[in-house]
C-alpha cells in the first residue's frame, strides 16, 4: 500500500471536567472545586484527583491544514459535491455517479472526437502502427447525443478505467485484451448489448463511424445490471488543491519552465502550449489546434507517464507495463517537475511523487495523461516560456 504524506488534522475541542472514581475504598470522590468533600480522607492520598478529558462534539467540524482535500472531507453542499475527476464542485447526482471511460479514435478520418471536451481526465497511449488512442473519462454525459467514435480495447486501458471505478466503453478488443475485460465493468459493441449501446453514422466510413450517447450509456448500464454509483471503498484518484489555492510548483525540486511540452508521439506529433491568460495548456496535433466537437481542447494539468513497453508474441500489439515504477513529468501553470509514479496494487490508482516523495497535488480542472514508452523518453521535450511557439 502506498502511503501518502499528509498534513495534520485539527479539531476544535470542548474540554469537559470528568469526575474520577477512586477505587481504593470503593467510594466515588468528587473532584471538582465547588462540591463539598464529605467522604472520609484516605491516609497518604492527595486531593488532586481531577482529570481533564477532551470530548469531541458531533456538531464540531474538523479543521485541516493540508494544501489539498482529503477523501474524508468529501460531502454534499447545496446540491453539489467535489468531482473525483476534476476536484471541482459538480451536481451531486453526476459527482456520485461512476464515470464512463470511452475509447476514442485519433485517426485523422475520425476527427473531431465527440464528447472529448466533457472529459475530466483523458488518457492517451500508443497502439500498433504508431497511432494513438484516447480513453476519455466523462461524468457529465447525460445530454450528449454523440460520443466517439468508439474504438476497441487494449489491455492497459482496462487498468486505467479500473483506477477510476469507471464503466469502460469500447467497440471490440484485441485478442490479448479479451481476458482482462473480466476485471472491469464494460460495455462492448461486439456483445449482445451492442445494438442498444451503439449506433453508426453515414458521415464517416467504418471503423470510424461507431458512436454512443448519454441515453444509450445509461440504458446499457441499467440493462447490464452495473452499479451506477461509486463503490463505497472508492476514495478517489488524485489530490486536488483547495478552493482559492493554486498548487504551485515553484518550490518543488527540479522545477523548470514549461511553456511548451512535446510528447514525442510519432504519428500525431502532439504537444501542449501554456496560455497564461487562462492558465490552461492548449493541445495541438497534426500541425494544428486539437478541436473537439465543442471547441479547442485545453486542460489544467498534463502528466507524462513513461512506461516500459514490449510486444505480444510476434505481433504489433503493444504490451505496456503500467505496474512497474518509472519516471515522468507533471506540468501545471507553466511549470514542470520531474516525478516518479507508483501503482497502488494491481488495480489501485497510480500515484505521482516528486523528488522528495511527496505526492503531487493537482490544480482543480481537467487532466491529460500521456503514456509514453521509456524508449521514446528523449523524443519528448519541455521548453521554457520564452521559447513558447
Amino acid at each position: 500500500m502506498i502511503r501518502r504524506k499528509r498534513g495534520r488534522l485539527w479539531k476544535r475541542t470542548a474540554p469537559l471536567l470528568v469526575l474520577c472514581l477512586l477505587g481504593l475504598t470503593g467510594c466515588a470522590r468528587p473532584a471538582a472545586g465547588n462540591i463539598a468533600d464529605t467522604s472520609p480522607a484516605v491516609p497518604g492520598q492527595t486531593s488532586s484527583a481531577l482529570a481533564q478529558i477532551t470530548i469531541y462534539s458531533d456538531e464540531e467540524e474538523p479543521q485541516y491544514d493540508t494544501e489539498y482535500y482529503l477523501p474524508e472531507e468529501r460531502k454534499e453542499e447545496n446540491g453539489q459535491i467535489r468531482s473525483y475527476l476534476t476536484g471541482q464542485m459538480v451536481d451531486t447526482l453526476k459527482g456520485n455517479r461512476r464515470p464512463v471511460a470511452v475509447m476514442m479514435s485519433n485517426d485523422k478520418e475520425a476527427r473531431p472526437q465527440y464528447g472529448i471536451n466533457r472529459a475530466g481526465v483523458v488518457y492517451e497511449a500508443p497502439v500498433e502502427g504508431g497511432m494513438n488512442r484516447y480513453m476519455a473519462l466523462i461524468e457529465d454525459y447525460d445530454n450528449l447525443e454523440r460520443i466517439g467514435s468508439v474504438r476497441s480495447c487494449r489491455t492497459y486501458y482496462t487498468y486505467f478505467a479500473r483506477e477510476f471505478d469507471a464503466v469502460y466503453v469500447h467497440f471490440g478488443q484485441s485478442t490479448f485484451a479479451k481476458p482482462y475485460l473480466k476485471n472491469v465493468d464494460h460495455i462492448n459493441g461486439l456483445d449482445a448489448i451492442g445494438d442498444l449501446a451503439f449506433y453508426r453514422t453515414k458521415d464517416k466510413k467504418s471503423p470510424h463511424n461507431a458512436y454512443t450517447s448519454g441515453d444509450r450509456i445509461t440504458a446499457s448500464i441499467e440493462k447490464l445490471g452495473y452499479t451506477p454509483s461509486y463503490a463505497p471503498s472508492y476514495k478517489g484518484h488524485y489530490l486536488f488543491a483547495r478552493d482559492g489555492r493554486e498548487a504551485s510548483l515553484t518550490e518543488r525540486p527540479g522545477v523548470m519552465d514549461a511553456g511548451t511540452v512535446k510528447t514525442g508521439y510519432i504519428m500525431n506529433q502532439a504537444y501542449f502550449v501554456y496560455d497564461p491568460s487562462d492558465g490552461l495548456y492548449h493541445r495541438y496535433q497534426y500541425g494544428g489546434i486539437h478541436q473537439g466537437d465543442e471547441g479547442p481542447v485545453a486542460v489544467k494539468n498534463v502528466i507524462f507517464q513513461y512506461c516500459q513497453t514490449g510486444h505480444y508474441a510476434t505481433t504489433d500489439y503493444l504490451d505496456i507495463n503500467v505496474h512497474t515504477t518509472e519516471c515522468g513529468y507533471f506540468m501545471t501553470d507553466g511549470k514542470a517537475i520531474p516525478i516518479n509514479w507508483e501503482k497502488d496494487g494491481e488495480f489501485g490508482p497510480t500515484r505521482y511523487f516528486d523528488a522528495n516523495h511527496d505526492e503531487v497535488v493537482l490544480n482543480q480542472g481537467k487532466t491529460w495523461v500521456c503514456i509514453i514508452p521509456t524508449r521514446d523518453f528523449a523524443k519528448s521535450e519541455i521548453i521554457g516560456n520564452e521559447d513558447t511557439q
